[in-house]
């Protein structure tokens, strides 16, 4: 499916290497490092997708896909902090790298680099809604910090927690790709959703790798979830049919 959109995505990934040039030169280098370790680039390729499948793939699309991606790219750098994890993309996490503090103004500023490139839509919904959707995956990555070793989390709670912190961002990029190519209400809101329910399930499908999956493989340390207990689908469908002794030893 990427072949589709190839030279657009060739297009995002050169974009995103030039950003580390708007930075200060003090911390420049540490953003080429971050930004460099190329990824699946997934939500790039959702935003590129639905803007040819509702026009003409242009400017504003790959404008799109490179905030959407730093976005996601500031959030797995505070992850990495929560989580201690020290590989991501088979090299070493920022925090591995440079410690804990730093990584941490690393990830702000990249969320706030990618709201700056945002108010340059002409269409200030666009921006504001770019900001709301940094917003709700911030929060949702609270909730679950906040929800850790929580015995009494429910697989409900669980899909409200990855709805916001993973699905709300494949849905922003589905629906503002729509946005930008003036395609018709229902047609964004179908992309809207879409974008949704695919964030969501890939959230799902990446929780059961960290639980199941190689480091090898992956190129990324797993494990993490269960260590800071976060209880995903898998476990919590382990654990409604656990006995309490093997839920507390849990």
């Amino acid at each position: 499916m990427a072949k589709l959109v190839q030279p657009h995505l060739e297009q995002v990934d050169k974009r995103i290497a030039q950003q580390a040039a708007a930075f200060d030169p003090a911390i420049e280098g540490y953003v080429v490092y971050t930004v460099g370790s190329r990824g699946k680039r997934l939500r790039p390729l959702l935003t590129l997708l639905v803007g040819g499948a509702t026009g003409m793939i242009d400017s504003r699309h790959i404008d799109l896909a490179v905030i959407v991606e730093l976005i996601h790219i500031a959030t797995l750098v505070h992850d990495d902090v929560m989580d201690e994890a020290e590989k991501r993309r088979s090299q070493p996490t920022p925090n591995a790298r440079w410690g804990n503090s730093l990584s941490v103004l690393l990830g702000d500023c990249l969320f706030a680099h990618a709201l700056t490139l945002s108010t340059n839509f002409k269409n200030s919904d666009i921006s504001r809604a770019i900001a709301r959707t940094a917003a709700t995956v911030c929060s949702g990555e609270m909730i679950q910090t906040q929800r850790r070793f929580d015995l009494n989390l429910k697989v409900e709670d669980y899909l409200r927690i990855v709805q916001m912190k993973t699905g709300s961002l494949f849905s922003a990029a589905a629906e503002l790709a729509a946005m930008i190519s003036e395609a018709d209400p229902n047609a964004i809101e179908t992309f809207k959703n879409y974008g949704f329910q695919v964030g969501t399930a890939y959230q799902i499908y990446d929780d059961c790798v960290d639980l199941a999956g190689t480091e090898s493989v992956t190129g990324k340390t797993l494990g993490t979830d269960l260590r800071k207990g976060k209880f995903t689908l898998p476990v919590l469908i382990f654990l409604r049919s656990a006995s309490e002794f093997e839920r507390e030893r849990c």
